[in-house]
């Protein structure tokens, strides 16, 4: 099978809809970011980023396809003409490595976001449904399973949720703020904390959330209000271990569904990128 057919398949097995309108080529980032997608497939590896590390794993596996779910070349769109022109030495190595390998790294963002289908006909967003199962919690969503973005969890305090996470996603750590010993019952994933951040303090504010699961933070707005909340002993925390980490759950899961949305028993693999972070305690 082709690696375009093995795409086309993939795409096929999502819902492939957001907000009513139907993905299509034109209006998605899910794109070829390299490689020649007219060649025989040899094997499969999922990823969330396609790191120097995951390239090398992935031709050790004899796996010619990386999906991965954000971009290739540090940039939004994967431009590689600015990197070209400044003849960047990072870029031209990882370029020279796939071309060696002769491998093709394909985006999955915007597809499996969208939904996959689940046992009872609906849909749940790939990445998020990823992250319940493998934290346990696919028994606790507070919302629909096209979102699965609020979970009402056995109590637990913030250090060992922290703990939890770091054991079940195999990282190096992780970073809370507020009162570690605070009793977590309600835990929401915020969408991209990059500023502004008055409705979800709002929200925090006026609903029984008790930590957040933040993919990234600033150190102001959210992260000054949970702060300035604990020390009145209030019971809000948040714990991050970053963006990458918080979805490479969903990439692992779709390494189990993709024979049957290939239906084809090509080899596939799930390569872990990583912490982005070594931490370091003083």
């Amino acid at each position: 099978m082709d690696i375009s057919q093995v795409i086309s398949k993939i795409k096929d097995y999502h819902k492939g809809e957001v907000s009513g309108q139907k993905i299509t080529d034109e209006n998605t980032r899910d794109k070829i970011l390299y490689g020649n997608e007219n060649q025989a497939c040899t094997g499969i590896v999922t990823t969330v980023f396609a790191s120097i590390d995951v390239i090398q794993k992935a031709h050790e596996l004899g796996a010619n396809l990386i999906i991965v779910h954000e971009a290739l070349f540090w940039n939004h769109g994967d431009h590689q003409e600015w990197l070209m022109k400044s003849q960047n030495e990072t870029y031209l190595a990882k370029k020279k490595l796939l071309d060696d390998y002769q491998i093709v790294v394909w985006r999955n963002h915007d597809y499996v976001h969208s939904g996959i289908p689940l046992d009872d006909g609906s849909y749940a967003d790939g990445i998020f449904y990823g992250f319940a199962k493998e934290m346990g919690w696919v028994q606790y969503p507070q919302d629909s399973n096209e979102s699965l973005m609020t979970f009402q969890i056995p109590e637990v305090s913030a250090e060992d949720l922290a703990y939890e996470l770091i054991s079940k996603m195999h990282l190096e750590g992780a970073r809370i703020i507020g009162d570690t010993k605070t009793k977590v019952r309600k835990v929401q994933i915020p969408f991209h904390i990059l500023g502004d951040a008055k409705e979800l303090i709002t929200e925090m504010d006026k609903t029984d959330i008790d930590a957040l699961l933040a993919m990234e933070l600033v150190d102001f707005s959210i992260s000054e209000y949970v702060r300035d909340s604990s020390m009145l002993n209030r019971n809000k925390v948040i714990i991050t271990v970053g963006h990458f980490n918080m979805e490479e759950p969903g990439m692992k899961y779709m390494s189990s569904y993709i024979p049957q949305a290939i239906e084809c028993d090509l080899p596939c693999h799930f390569i872990q990128s990583g912490d982005t972070y070594h931490y370091v305690k003083g």
